[in-house]
């Protein structure tokens, strides 16, 4: 059933190779600009130190999803992977759990990266402020909302053509983006403008204690930083539209991880290294503005903002592209009605992108990137989390374990994943509601529980679609048997 359900829908297309998928995936360093003064707040200069463990903690799951990737080249990353180990066996009555299971790990991959679109829209707008005085006639939400349907309408239309011309404007972006985000935080280290004491003599909070308070936040600032230093698995999301899946996956992932590595712990030592603890504190939102007018003068502070608003226009192009193919996925496998996983000629599932833009330009009226964040974080946890069980299970399950694997994990990955899963499901979500209750209030919360649970009559009518496409089928079969 799976087969011609894929056939109603249409196929994506293998277009790319390793570096394109890898283009497309350039945008995760920039997903540390709505954290870059936040996690300081909570751990001073050590939120270089969770950086670059945040990234590791990406090493050893993307190990276990390359593996995923290779053995079932047809699913599109960890949104195509639980739903194939999960619920891609035989189906136990209508309202299969296991199922359930499968598509609720998708949905929730989904929701972690879909309001990336909005949050860096917000962000956009913020920018644009500063960038031009002459834009203060409009607020803050009508910037951001213009900004939005300005980059959504643009990315549609690009990625329309398929996701080889996505690549193409991946590498475009990269050069007007992460070339100068290299130079701005190299460069406090080459001018002497970096003070390694500002971040030695503030290493930990004064008040810091390893009482239950402090270690609920530790893994709630886990679960925020592995939102942004773990989300180069992305690049296994494309699975299905890699020319050589085998050989692809992997080299795209872990090129990516070693971009990320080094972004994400330079760009962190640089702004504390210039601005101390307390100066990244002050400019929580944009702590790269006054790094640039420090290291550059005011017209730095000019360059700057063009070059994040090119970055923020790329990872908006990751995450579209990503969390299309998810719906896609999720369509395909009988976890979403079938409207969203339609492609047109070109292989793009345009249907689940229409649909990610309105739903992003109804979330730009949150106005608040962190919240928005915080929402999403505990979606993202519960994909990982998951995902990771899902591996485990295909290891073990015998009707998995005759299955080609191009790419091995090292032997003993199964422990690493179940440690990694455990992490993210309980103590990661349980982390990040004690911090989003500290920080933001409970309405993040709300809502992050709210768009994860809606997706139960979403899933049931699903089910109901599926069955009746089921029973149409069933009968021509006989037909043709006679």
């Amino acid at each position: 059933m799976t087969e011609s359900h894929s056939e109603e829908v249409g196929d994506l297309k293998r277009s790319i190779d390793w570096k394109q998928g890898l283009a497309i995936a350039l945008g995760v360093p920039l997903l540390i600009l709505p954290s870059l003064g936040y996690i300081p707040m909570y751990l001073a200069a050590a939120a270089i130190l969770i950086w670059g463990l945040s990234v590791l903690q990406g090493f050893a799951q993307s190990t276990a999803y390359a593996e995923m990737a290779t053995t079932f080249p047809e699913a599109s990353g960890l949104p195509g992977f639980a739903q194939h180990v999960f619920g891609n066996g035989n189906r136990k009555g209508k309202y299969d759990m296991s199922k359930l299971l499968g598509g609720f790990s998708a949905w929730s991959y989904w929701f972690a990266w879909t309001p990336v679109l909005a949050i860096f829209s917000i962000l956009v707008g913020g920018y644009l402020h500063g960038l031009f005085p002459a834009l203060d006639m409009f607020t803050d939400y009508q910037l951001s909302l213009m900004s939005g349907v300005v980059i959504f309408t643009i990315l549609f239309v690009v990625n329309w053509f398929g996701l080889k011309d996505g690549a193409k404007l991946g590498y475009v972006l990269a050069a007007f983006s992460l070339i100068p985000l290299v130079i701005l935080t190299v460069a406090p280290f080459a001018t002497g403008h970096f003070d390694m004491s500002k971040i030695t003599s503030d290493w930990m909070p004064a008040d810091w204690s390893w009482d239950l308070h402090h270690i609920l936040i530790l893994f709630g600032v886990f679960a925020i930083a592995q939102w942004s230093a773990c989300a180069w698995e992305t690049a296994a999301i494309y699975g299905p539209e890699y020319k050589n899946p085998a050989k692809d996956v992997a080299k795209a992932l872990f090129s990516c991880g070693v971009i990320c590595f080094f972004s994400f712990v330079l760009v962190e030592a640089a702004v504390i290294g210039v601005l101390g603890v307390d100066g990244v504190q002050a400019e929580a939102v944009s702590p790269l503005l006054p790094v640039a007018n420090a290291v550059f003068g005011s017209a730095g502070s000019a360059i700057t903002i063009i070059m994040l608003i090119a970055a923020m226009v790329l990872i908006i192009q990751t995450a579209y592209l990503g969390s299309s193919r998810a719906m896609h996925s999720m369509a395909v496998e009988g976890n979403l009605p079938k409207a969203f996983g339609k492609t047109n000629r070109q292989g793009t599932p345009w249907v689940a992108m229409l649909v990610i833009a309105i739903f992003n330009l109804v979330l730009i009226s949150m106005g608040n990137p962190a919240a928005i964040v915080a929402a999403s974080a505990i979606g993202y946890t519960c994909a990982n989390g998951i995902s990771l069980f899902a591996y485990v299970k295909a290891k073990r399950d015998p009707a998995f374990a005759n299955l080609e694997r191009p790419f091995k994990a090292p032997k003993g990955w199964k422990g690493v994943a179940l440690a990694f899963g455990l992490f993210n499901l309980p103590l990661c979500v349980i982390g990040v509601v004690y911090l989003n209750s500290l920080e933001v209030g409970w309405a993040p919360t709300w809502v992050g529980f709210l768009v994860l649970a809606v997706y139960i009559p979403i899933w049931v009518y699903s089910q109901h679609e599926w069955h009746r496409s089921k029973a149409q089928l069933t009968p021509a079969a006989g037909t043709v048997a006679g």
